[in-house]
């Protein structure tokens, strides 16, 4: 038993149509990756607008994190940061030579991540 849908199919205009939806579809395409390319500016537009950029100069008093420098397992309640440290140089990169308050160079960089400031 036909169907209209079936009944009423004129293929030339059928092929004519499939031809031009082809020929848009890379416009849709186009479309996409601007429409795609303006939302990702304005994650990063909203993203940039509050991080705070950090960075340290010599002589600055930081804290090193507890966990970057595998001391000794304080658990749960131990402590988080160690320090006061000294920066005393600035290698780069958020790399950072410390020093203790003593005068004694800590044997390894720190990176950015793991440094605090102290206010002293």
């Amino acid at each position: 038993m036909p169907i209209y849908r079936t009944a009423a199919v004129d293929t030339v205009h059928n092929d004519e149509e499939l031809w031009l939806n082809s020929d848009l579809l890379e416009e849709k395409r186009e479309r996409t990756t601007i429409c795609e390319a303006k939302a990702k500016m304005k994650m990063r537009k909203y993203y940039n607008a509050r991080v705070c950029g950090v960075a340290f100069r010599p002589g600055d008093f930081v804290y090193h994190s507890n966990d970057a420098s595998h001391a000794a397992a304080g658990g749960k309640l131990g402590p988080k940061w160690e320090g006061p440290y000294e920066v005393t140089e600035a290698l780069g990169d958020g790399a950072y030579k410390l020093r203790t308050m003593d005068g004694t160079d800590l044997p390894r960089t720190w990176n950015i991540a793991n440094l605090k400031k102290c206010y002293l």
